[in-house]
């Protein structure tokens, strides 16, 4: 029985560090991931953060909730075919369209609200951050694929959260470093590498089950 409980907790470990790490790095390659590191250097950071750890634990309990009734109508190498397929489809949309503009009009509207107070800008972070995260993104795609390859949507949130709060606890910490290490285009470029890597061994495997 103790043998079975240590394999069990060994089993629970090993995916959440496969989880945490992959969405992690996801997460700093996200369009959201600008976002998060120019308001950090614009508004106060635990705001900044606050509002990050609210907006991405709310998508990452929708995303999970679409990853468990995926999981249950379409057989799982299907979904990691068809997420494979779409990460690298939108990977390389993402790189050759620019959502800079996009994004600077998103962070003037959010620079305005600052003047209303903090509650106010806060709810206003949340909003934009949760818009952004649902639009489609690699941690999207990702937790859904984790979601099939490890059916336990409690590991796979409890995963996501705690990698997307440690990503955004590194964005606004240190948002002024950073952002001059990881401008739009080498997060552009970044992110597309993250896309075709998880990408294509996401349809590798499917293809090794089918």
């Amino acid at each position: 029985m103790r043998r079975v409980k240590l394999s069990a907790t060994a089993g629970l470990l090993s995916a959440l560090l496969t989880i945490v790490p992959a969405i992690f790095v996801a997460e700093l390659t996200d369009k959201d991931a600008l976002l998060l590191l120019s308001l950090a250097t614009r508004m106060k950071p635990y705001v900044v953060f606050a509002a990050g750890s609210v907006a991405f634990t709310a998508t990452s309990a929708i995303i999970v909730t679409v990853g468990y009734f995926l999981v249950s109508l379409v057989p799982i190498p299907w979904i990691s075919m068809g997420g494979g397929v779409i990460m690298i489809a939108y990977g390389t949309w993402s790189f050759f369209k620019s959502n800079k503009e996009e994004l600077a009009e998103a962070e003037r509207r959010l620079t305005l609200q600052t003047s209303k107070g903090v509650w106010v800008a806060f709810l206003s972070a949340v909003s934009l951050l949760m818009v952004l995260d649902l639009a489609g993104d690699a941690t999207e795609v990702l937790t859904v694929l984790f979601v099939a390859r490890f059916q336990n949507t409690i590991l796979v949130f409890a995963g996501a959260v705690a990698a997307l709060i440690a990503a955004t606890a590194v964005e606004t910490t240190i948002g002024n470093r950073l952002s001059k290490v990881l401008s739009f285009r080498r997060i552009q470029i970044f992110s597309l590498f993250v896309f075709l890597t998880i990408g294509t061994a996401a349809i590798l495997t499917a293809l090794f089950h089918f």
